[in-house]
């Protein structure tokens, strides 16, 4: 059974940052594209960046390029979400995702697999 756990929300001042992971287990997630969502309150939940398990690519969503990063350390099965200059708006419940399609895909209902979210709360 796919497992992804997140962990490293919490609350920061606009302009800090955070760095979530998302530990998985339960599967061999080398073929897997590893994405991170995001969900408001009031709001649909919304891409944020995704990673090949396998090569390490990369895909963003546009608004989030050049403050957000996305990695992975396959020895730990682990991926990081790095978030630079945190604004307000970034507030949301940050949940990691996993794609056993392998393929880079921004929609919630293409994910296969989802942790429970992890808080992010920026103060302004």
């Amino acid at each position: 059974q796919v497992q992804l756990a997140e962990s490293g929300g919490g609350l920061v001042q606009a302009g800090g940052s955070l760095r979530l992971s998302c530990a998985a287990s339960g599967r061999t997630f080398s073929r897997y594209v590893m994405g991170w969502f995001r969900q408001a309150p009031g709001k649909e939940r919304e891409f944020v960046a995704a990673i090949s398990w396998r090569t390490g690519s990369t895909y963003y969503q546009e608004s989030m390029k050049g403050r957000f990063t996305i990695s992975r350390d396959n020895a730990l099965n682990t991926v990081y979400l790095q978030m630079n200059s945190l604004k307000p708006e970034d507030t949301a419940v940050y949940y990691c995702a996993a794609d056993q399609d392998g393929r880079f895909r921004t929609a919630v209902y293409e994910y296969d697999y989802w942790g429970q979210g992890t808080q992010v709360t920026v103060s302004s």
